[in-house]
């Protein structure tokens, strides 16, 4: 059977390219958007001027000032950017069904049966990469190989207006001197783990005992980096109609304790995952969370609920109680985060209540003002707030009662 042809197309500081495309004069400028230095807020894109001085996403917009003085700071534009992310995966979809999207600027798609109509996968990822820049009017950075680890590695090397292409049969020359680094799973603590091995590149890594792996790493991150370091990954890409769940995760820089950081982490989550959830007009009953330790073994836990829902206050507060079980464990603080929504089924699709709860009306009512301006700003920048409650207690919803958000 002949390799697949698998395409990571990466849409190049898409929020800040969008910006660019419809003000020009801003084309060479350090621009930066969302957050407000004078204030708060955070960093969510930065254009490759501004990230010349360090600037990146999910970075204090005050700390961004203070590198980039002369930046272009700009609120983000969410629906502006929906639609030209539509415009982008429509253009996908002309070559083919087979589309998985990451983000609202990147995706997989598997053209290993368009090589009659279209040719091979490098042909056909040159002439999507050509008419973005041409119809839509931006730059998209292409990695194409045969499966999705490669292909997402490959569009990652060469950024800005990138085009790799890994064949199936130069992989190991492909992947032999690149850092260890450029794996999935290698943050910095595993990466001195590794130099302390005398391991520092792909090539050095296959090279080491499995043995002295395992001792160093445990068992699982050593499989999971040796298939890695083969270039071995078998999941297919999974489209819109296939899925039977939705879910978001991350993987941290460091590792992280705290509790109120970790639950303001998978807040964040729940957001996207839910949103995702009422735009395609569905609900879940189960939710799950996924958590990964720094021995890089990993625990889940899901919890069912009585009905499926598309409401962000009950979704959420069932993950965050799969969260607290897991902060149970003292001690051992996490690498990675994730939830995920499934038992999927149309909203509102259940019998429908005669005496509506007043509450839940309510909550239908908030959860639409913040579909409207996650569309408008970007997912988790308007978030739903807590309840102040009496002196000492809590608030109905059972969140904190200094006000801030729950």
């Amino acid at each position: 059977m002949s390799a697949r042809s698998i395409l990571h197309v990466d849409m190049d500081a898409f929020f800040a390219s969008v910006e660019v495309l419809d003000d020009p004069s801003l084309r060479g400028r350090p621009v930066i958007v969302g957050g407000d230095p004078e204030t708060r807020g955070v960093v969510a894109a930065a254009s490759y001027e501004a990230r010349r001085f360090g600037v990146h996403s999910a970075m204090s917009a005050a700390r961004a000032r203070r590198l980039c003085p002369d930046g272009v700071f700009l609120h983000p534009r969410g629906r502006r950017y929906a639609e030209i992310s539509r415009r982008v995966f429509a253009l996908f979809r002309e070559y083919t069904p087979l589309v998985e999207p990451l983000s609202i600027d990147e995706a997989f798609l598997d053209v290993t049966g368009c090589r009659r109509l279209f040719g091979p996968g490098e042909a056909v990822g040159r002439l999507i990469k050509r008419r973005i820049r041409d119809e839509v009017g931006l730059v998209a950075s292409v990695g194409v190989a045969p499966n999705k680890f490669l292909a997402k590695l490959a569009s990652d090397l060469e950024k800005p207006d990138g085009f790799v292409v890994v064949p199936a049969d130069g992989v190991p020359e492909f992947l032999a001197p690149l850092p260890v680094g450029r794996l999935w799973g290698v943050g910095p603590r595993t990466d001195a783990a590794l130099a302390s091995l005398g391991v520092r590149t792909v090539a050095e890594l296959r090279r080491c005992p499995e043995a002295r792996l395992r001792a160093r790493l445990g068992e699982a991150l050593a499989a999971h980096l040796t298939a890695l370091a083969l270039g071995d990954d078998d999941r297919p890409v999974v489209t819109d109609h296939d899925v039977r769940s939705i879910g978001h995760e991350i993987t941290f820089a460091r590792d992280i304790g705290a509790p109120a950081v970790l639950r303001a982490e998978l807040d964040g989550l729940v957001e996207k995952t839910v949103l995702r959830l009422r735009d395609q007009g569905l609900a879940a009953r189960t939710v799950h969370l996924k958590a990964r330790f720094p021995d890089f073994s990993t625990v889940t836990r899901s919890a069912t609920l009585p009905a499926a829902t598309d409401s962000r206050r009950t979704l959420r507060d069932a993950a965050r109680g799969l969260l607290e079980e897991r902060l149970e464990r003292r001690g051992h603080p996490l690498r990675l985060i994730g939830v995920s929504l499934s038992q999927l089924e149309a909203a509102g699709g259940g019998q429908a209540d005669l005496f509506g709860d007043p509450g839940e009306e309510r909550d239908g009512r908030i959860d639409s003002v913040l579909d409207d301006a996650a569309h408008r700003f970007g997912a988790g920048v308007v978030r739903r707030g807590a309840i102040r409650a009496t002196k000492g207690g809590r608030g109905p919803g059972g969140g904190r009662d200094d006000g801030r958000p729950a």
